[in-house]
């Protein structure tokens, strides 16, 4: 029988530590010009998502791509109980693309393994494509932000292989 390495168990025993505390509070912000609440279908996702795994969702904004915008809200939420802050949208190379300028800018501490596993990931499903991608993540004002792309097939690969498997992890490593 194999043992597991002394670096899972730790995981292992956070993560366990980490389900202790609850469920985590969570902001969505959907960052678009074209999408309304209606056809957010991000947002929508998202929510079912955490809801289903016994989160909550104490945040929603649905604001247009301006670098003014993306500020303000993250402050909002910095205000928020949020401990974790879901952005998607803004994160590719055109010129309405701003999310990724703001939030790197403001992030204190960043987490480079998001993107580059984002990144991998997305590889797989959109070929070299992938590079345009500036998904990221960090802590601000001790909450997790999160910035993904805008597509429903980013949004939910994202979720499912990188958010969902650490999202108590995460709230709780920032929050000791």
């Amino acid at each position: 029988m194999t043992q597991p390495s002394p670096k899972s168990e730790s995981s292992s025993k956070h993560k366990a530590l980490a389900a202790e505390h609850g469920p985590v509070k969570v902001a969505i912000v959907t960052v678009s010009d074209s999408r309304t609440t209606d056809t957010d279908t991000n947002a929508h996702y998202l929510r079912a998502q955490l809801d289903a795994a016994g989160h909550q969702v104490v945040v929603y904004h649905l604001i247009k791509d301006e670098p003014d915008q993306v500020a303000v809200v993250l402050e909002k939420i910095v205000e928020s109980q949020a401990q974790i802050a879901l952005f998607n949208g803004g994160t590719g190379l055109s010129k309405r693309d701003t999310t990724f300028d703001v939030l790197s800018r403001k992030l204190e501490k960043t987490m480079p393994g998001f993107g580059e596993l984002f990144r991998m990931l997305s590889y797989e499903q959109v070929g070299a494509s992938a590079m345009f991608s500036r998904a990221t993540a960090g802590v601000y004002h001790g909450m997790v932000v999160i910035s993904t792309p805008g597509s429903p097939a980013a949004v939910k690969l994202a979720w499912e292989k990188l958010i969902a498997p650490e999202l108590q992890h995460l709230a709780w490593e920032v929050a000791r």
